[in-house]
C-alpha cells in the first residue's frame, strides 16, 4: 500500500446462524410458549480470549456438542438435539466432531438431528411435539 493511499473498508461479518437461531427462538416464543420455555442453547462455538476458552475446556465445554436442546420427551425419545447451521448458502459443514456427538447422542436415545436454517429447523421441532409423549415405566 502507498502512503495516504486510502484502505478498503471490509465488510463487517455477519452472523446469519445467530440471527437465524434467534429468529427461530422468537417464533417459538410466539408459537409454543411451552417449547420456549424448555429449549436451550449450548454456547460452545465462537471466538473468544485463550485463556476463558481454557477456563471453559476445563469446566465441561466439549467441541461439537448440538446447538440447541429441548428436553422434552416424544415418539420413544429422551429429548431433541438440533445441530443448527445457516440457510444454504450461507451454511457451514458438519464438523467431525459435530457428527460425533450427534452419533453418541443418538446411541443414548436421543433424536438428534442437522437443521440448516430456522425454517427447516421449526418443521423439525413441528414434527417432533406431534410425536407421542415418551412413557417412562417405573
Amino acid at each position: 500500500m502507498k502512503p495516504f493511499e486510502p484502505r478498503v473498508a471490509r465488510a463487517k461479518s455477519v452472523d446469519r446462524e445467530g440471527l437465524e437461531q434467534a429468529a427461530l427462538i422468537k417464533e417459538l416464543e410466539l408459537r409454543f410458549p411451552d417449547v420456549a420455555a424448555l429449549i436451550y442453547h449450548v454456547p460452545n462455538g465462537g471466538h473468544r480470549h485463550k485463556m476463558v476458552a481454557i477456563k471453559l475446556k476445563g469446566q465441561g465445554v466439549k467441541a461439537g456438542v448440538p446447538d440447541l436442546v429441548l428436553p422434552m420427551a416424544r415418539g420413544g425419545y429422551f429429548g431433541l438435539y438440533l445441530e443448527f447451521k445457516a440457510t444454504p448458502p450461507n451454511d457451514a459443514a458438519v464438523s467431525a466432531s459435530q457428527h460425533a456427538w450427534i452419533r453418541r447422542l443418538s446411541d443414548q436415545g436421543y433424536l438428534a438431528i442437522v437443521c440448516p436454517g430456522h425454517f427447516d429447523a421449526m418443521e423439525q421441532i413441528r414434527a417432533y411435539l406431534r410425536l407421542a409423549p415418551t412413557v417412562v415405566a417405573a
